[in-house]
């Protein structure tokens, strides 16, 4: 399972431990990835996705999973949001 959101692409950064003494070692920075459920209002479906903390937030701020994806672009999204995302559209059109 790789280490990047679903939603908002968001994956693993490098960078260097720094000590005292100036000595730079590598090391990652990994996203706060959780596996939550999230409900689809359109859909009328519980969705499962991994999703970093501050993705959630964001999508809390927007109004919902199904605004998120409906404003996302593709390239961000991961192939089951793609997949999800597809599917509100029909919705929205029937």
């Amino acid at each position: 399972m790789s280490r990047i959101c679903e939603l908002t692409g968001k994956g693993r950064q490098v960078g260097h431990n720094v000590s005292h003494a100036n000595n730079k070692t590598k090391r990652t920075f990994l996203p706060n990835l959780q596996n939550v459920t999230l409900m689809s209002e359109r859909l009328g479906r519980r969705i499962r996705l991994r999703v970093s903390m501050n993705g959630l937030r964001s999508v809390e701020h927007v109004g919902g999973l199904d605004a998120w994806l409906l404003k996302a672009r593709d390239s961000e999204l991961s192939q089951k949001a793609r997949r999800l995302k597809r599917e509100l559209e029909k919705a929205a059109e029937a």
